[in-house]
């Protein structure tokens, strides 16, 4: 002890052993120590801080700490530890950590995506117990086990939600509370019957209304908005609109006075780029007439016309898949009288050759000639590049990224083969399909069509699909004895994490079994598990594919065929139609149709080379989603009626097509009713 110490008898000696008592008992105070944060709270601290804590902890407080640690494995992406955590926990827990143990499990049942499991734990949970954090956690377990499928609980838990967050994920709720409500067709939102005390819901019902009234012209929208607003002025979109109905308010039309169109007009491509040009010209100066509705009466003794094998004319550098579909057979004439044609326009259009110059250049010389507008590129390596060049132009691409990207300036347009199969997705789920199976060609062709048509499948809230791999001709007649097996290899959707082999979880005594994999569905189906199949094949492959799928089943039991428009080529007799009865395919209205008078004049044109026909009707398309894009990338749902299908524009503006439908019957094609 130092010789200042006062105390120096008896106790001097036991006053330094008392000091470092106090000290060492200080620091064991520190570690650990109750939760700072409710176990019902925010949980923001990392999940090694929550493990240590509780390693440390005694039976007291080691609950609090280990369910604080398995949320912030759950929000770092975790998902495996957390669940691991989770089934670790044996001690007895309160009244409200069990309610906390339930919600969290709901949360990692979420994050392993085992959703029906999830749902079934959220459905023992009172919400009425929770405590206003718990609630807006509960409210978007709720909304994350729907998949992004709509309905009536899932709104309902958004408008829940709500009032419990603030800041921008305040914004986010509204705004997806409204691409929810968008999701309704007029005929469900009509359908929906509601509470009498629920006052918000009405009034989104209400702007959902407004909004399927008037999504065609901005300035009834704008108004509409306005009014709905003064009837609704404590509706929380009242407050705040979401996103897409403020840019409404804001909108203004983009001009068209001058426009650069890009396009190959030199090098391998060049025909593609001359016949996309023709359209766009045609359309510009009036010379094409508007096509009849699509579900307009078939005139079934049209002729066939001859047409050259589209495949022979594509180069590697040729856009991607814009005219590899292969061409159609029979032209289906309509009864419907065409519009009169378009008036034309006064724009100021100038072609820029894409081949050999760099895109960048390209664009600033376009800015420097005064172009407000920028039609293209065609090729998809260009279409690439358009991220990165940061233009302040309003650019209509007429292909698409690999991946795609939201930038304010720029929509994108393409005839890919990728878009008829989401489009076939959706039409197959609308006739009550559930478990597809694709025959696509092997190669990356098919898995660009398999993943596509999975991507949107799974969108549309379905499960499975399953993929076969096509070869050549001399292969399927060779196997015409032994016909198709309908299996094949699950396809895995783009955004979809591998599944977790999860294992049940036992709650309160009550086991919530994991679901059954993708793996184990399939190898625990059947073949006729399969109720439909989708081909991408040639006339003649599915003039052999046709036989061995009857043979895979008889009467009820035969799965539906639906085929794209590669099949439907020229030349096809009545034999071949006979043979394919009950098939349906898709192709762009023009093609189908729509406007016999336009479809005279396209073949004429092109010497009856339907692919470049194709690409006619896409310059055609393209001039008119042109002077419609500011609609196109601001307005939600707005649509154009074209020649290559009916378009509207997802969030990215990526303009997604609906193609008409048609069948064969007793030899006849008729349109297949939406």
């Amino acid at each position: 002890m130092p010789s200042s110490m006062t105390f120096r008898t008896r106790s001097g000696r036991l006053l330094p052993a008392i000091i470092v008592a106090m000290l060492l008992a200080s620091c064991s105070g520190q570690s650990p120590q109750a939760p700072t944060e409710s176990v019902q709270g925010a949980a923001s601290g990392s999940s090694d801080y929550y493990l240590q804590q509780a390693q440390q902890s005694g039976d007291d407080n080691k609950a609090d700490w280990q369910l604080l640690a398995v949320r912030a494995l759950v929000r770092e992406g975790k998902a495996p530890q957390a669940y691991n955590q989770l089934n670790a926990m044996t001690q007895q827990l309160s009244a409200e950590q069990q309610l906390e143990q339930k919600l969290t499990t709901a949360e990692v049942q979420l994050a392993l995506k085992d959703f029906a499991p999830a749902a079934t734990t959220l459905s023992i949970i009172d919400p009425t117990s929770l405590t206003n954090d718990q609630k807006a956690r509960y409210y978007q377990a709720q909304i994350d086990a729907s998949q992004g499928r709509t309905s009536l609980g899932v709104i309902r838990a958004y408008i829940a939600q709500e009032p419990l967050l603030q800041g921008q994920p305040h914004q986010d709720n509204i705004d997806r509370t409204w691409m929810s409500l968008t999701q309704l067709s007029a005929q469900d939102a009509s359908s929906i019957v509601i509470n009498a005390d629920e006052n918000t819901l009405q009034g989104w019902l209400d702007l959902l209304s407004v909004w399927q009234s008037n999504k065609q012209d901005p300035d009834l929208l704008k108004a509409g908005i306005k009014d709905w607003q003064r009837r609704y002025p404590v509706n929380p979109a009242a407050k705040n609109l979401p996103v897409q109905l403020n840019n409404v308010l804001s909108f203004q039309q983009a001009s068209t006075g001058k426009i650069a169109l890009f396009l190959p007009m030199s090098g391998p491509a060049q025909v593609y780029g001359n016949a996309i040009q023709q359209g766009f010209n045609a359309a510009m100066t009036g010379q094409v007439s508007q096509p009849a509705p699509q579900n307009a009466s078939v005139d079934q003794n049209a002729q066939a016309q001859p047409a050259t094998d589209p495949d022979a004319a594509v180069s590697t550098s040729a856009p991607d898949a814009s005219a590899s579909t292969a061409t159609p057979t029979e032209q289906p004439q309509t009864s419907a009288p065409a519009t009169a044609p378009v008036a034309s326009s006064n724009a100021q259009v100038k072609i820029y050759d894409t081949n050999g110059q760099p895109l960048s250049a390209l664009l600033t010389q376009a800015q420097q000639d005064g172009a407000t507008l920028v039609v293209g590129p065609l090729l998809k390596d260009q279409v690439n590049e358009l991220s990165s060049d940061q233009t302040p132009l309003n650019v209509l691409a007429l292909n698409q990224p690999e991946t795609e990207k939201n930038a304010p300036n720029i929509c994108y347009f393409a005839l890919s083969p990728e878009d008829e199969a989401q489009d076939a997705a959706r039409h197959m789920w609308s006739q009550q399909k559930r478990m597809p199976l694709l025959l696509v060609p092997r190669g990356n062709f098919g898995d660009r069509i398999a993943q596509a048509f999975a991507n949107e499948w799974q969108k549309l809230g379905g499960q499975t699909v399953l993929k076969q791999g096509l070869g050549s001709a001399g292969e399927l007649r060779s196997s015409i004895g032994s016909g198709i097996r309908l299996t094949g290899t699950p396809v895995m959707a783009s955004d979809a994490a591998a599944p977790a082999q999860a294992q049940g979880v036992t709650i309160g005594g009550i086991t919530i079994p994991a679901p059954p994999t993708d793996a184990q569905i399939v190898q625990g189906s059947s073949g006729g598990a399969v109720d439909s199949v989708y081909v991408v094949a040639t006339q003649n492959e599915l003039t052999l594919i046709k036989p061995m799928l009857d043979m895979s089943g008889s009467g009820r039991s035969r799965p539906s065929v639906y085929a794209s428009s590669r099949s439907y080529q020229a030349g096809a007799g009545p034999d071949y139609r006979l043979e394919m009865e009950g098939v349906q395919f898709s192709d762009i209205p023009l093609l189908a149709g729509s406007n016999p008078a336009l479809m005279q004049q396209a073949t004429a044109k092109f010497g009856n080379d339907y692919s470049l026909v194709r690409l006619y009707a896409m310059g055609i398309d393209a001039w008119s989603l042109a002077n419609h894009f500011s609609q196109m990338r601001t307005l939600p749902g707005f649509e154009v009626s074209g020649s290559t299908g009916d378009l509207s524009a997802n969030p990215n503006c990526v303009i997604h097509r609906k193609l008409p439908w048609l069948q064969y019957r007793q030899g006849s094609l008729v349109p297949v009713s939406s």
